[in-house]
């Protein structure tokens, strides 16, 4: 005896359970296993300690899932991206940049949130959604297609009839494997370290990118902790130095952080535990395969600049639901998995190509490579159509556009 769903998805990282939130609240059944449970607290082990920065066009898709509200009262306003140069001799500012979003909107650029808490609302929203049935500890073992369905086997012996299946189940992806599609990959030699720190000066709702060698320095600003201003950390270099830096004791890092930042925001604090992630770019050939399709990190990979990352995966939400809609009866047929394909594949090769030249430049370890990326700096910076335009398009907006905005 087999369970029928409309929809399966595989993969209840942030990704896949926005996927079951927004599916679910769209009226398709659902069912979305992981083999892993969900991580909820900030101090668990295995807390992603990440934070996700979503950008104005993710905020209405997270709206028709029903977790807007949700996250709103828990996200920090990113109203300026910073972009400071301290490439020279010594590691502090020769070079400060604002990108302001007040020129190409009435909204912040977006709203930063933590990985974990993102899980736990997430999957308190799911509770109210019937038609979803979240599985965690369960995971997908395998999958058959045929023309009217995808039938799938879970690891706890389960099997399931899906009109269509979604990988959102990460870089390593068993539904990609299972459906054959290869991936182009490319290794930096770096990995990041992510944690959370406070300080004494304000981040006044001010992102910052710090570069110099190895990879850039990144403060995401967060709502203040304990009384004090906080922000995450992203600090990404090769892999030897982060293994140097992660094992340091807690007084001799925090002399590093503060150095690395420039100090722009005083002397930093740690006050979370230090994760280790590794840096790559990845691509899968096809978003798609039979009654199958790609998003997120089963989809694209790319490294942490710009805050990319999940908001393509929300671009990859948008499409999807926008095109199942349209095919409510049977989301599976190839005219929505072919399309899908089509609407976003050019776009995640073009924006992963832009990152991956972004991450190699800020890696620069030669002195006249780091000048001339500061000089390329100034000179896109100073022409404000241009500056618009750069905005516009790390944004995903064709012209400027509102977003919902913060009490």
């Amino acid at each position: 005896m087999r369970e029928a769903t409309d929809i399966l998805i595989s993969g209840g990282g942030v990704a896949g359970l926005t996927a079951a939130c927004a599916f679910g609240s769209a009226g398709f059944r659902v069912i979305c296993v992981d083999p892993a449970p969900p991580v909820t607290m900030a101090d668990d082990d295995g807390a992603d300690l990440r934070t996700t920065a979503f950008l104005q066009p993710s905020i209405p898709v997270l709206q028709a899932a029903g977790l807007w509200d949700r996250l709103a009262p828990h996200a920090a306003a990113l109203q300026v991206m910073r972009i400071i140069d301290a490439g020279g001799e010594t590691p502090d500012p020769r070079l400060v940049k604002d990108f302001d979003a007040a020129d190409i909107s009435d909204a912040p650029f977006g709203w930063n949130l933590p990985n974990w808490l993102l899980r736990r609302e997430m999957v308190a929203r799911l509770k109210d959604l019937p038609e979803v049935s979240f599985r965690p500890g369960t995971g997908f073992a395998r999958m058959l297609v045929r023309d009217g369905e995808a039938l799938v086997t879970l690891t706890d012996g389960t099997r399931l009839s899906a009109r269509l299946a979604i990988a959102a189940d990460g870089r390593s992806s068993p539904v990609r494997e299972a459906v054959g599609i290869a991936v182009r990959t490319t290794r930096y030699g770096q990995k990041a370290l992510a944690f959370g720190v406070t300080h004494d000066i304000p981040h006044n709702n001010v992102s910052t990118e710090v570069h110099r060698k190895g990879g850039p320095f990144t403060l995401v600003p967060l709502p203040d902790r304990d009384g004090r201003p906080a922000s995450a950390v992203v600090w990404m270099e090769t892999g030897p130095e982060i293994a140097r830096l992660a094992a340091l004791p807690v007084p001799a890092f925090e002399a590093e952080m503060t150095a690395r930042s420039s100090g722009i925001l005083g002397p930093l604090t740690l006050v979370t535990r230090r994760s280790v992630w590794p840096i790559i770019s990845q691509i899968a050939e096809r978003l798609s395969g039979p009654r199958t399709v790609l998003m997120a990190e089963a989809a694209h990979v790319v490294p942490p600049i710009g805050a990319q990352g999940l908001n393509m995966s929300l671009a990859d939400l948008a499409a999807l639901l926008d095109l199942a809609r349209t095919h409510r009866a049977d989301p599976g047929v190839p005219s929505v998995t072919d399309a899908f394909h089509r609407a976003r594949h050019l776009e995640v090769q073009a924006r992963v190509t832009g990152i991956d030249l972004l991450n190699r430049a800020s890696m620069a370890e030669s002195p006249l490579l780091r000048d001339l990326r500061a000089k390329a700096l100034e000179a896109l910076y100073s022409v404000r159509p241009v500056r618009q335009v750069l905005m516009r398009t790390g944004l995903g907006l064709s012209k400027a556009a509102p977003a919902p905005k913060l009490a």
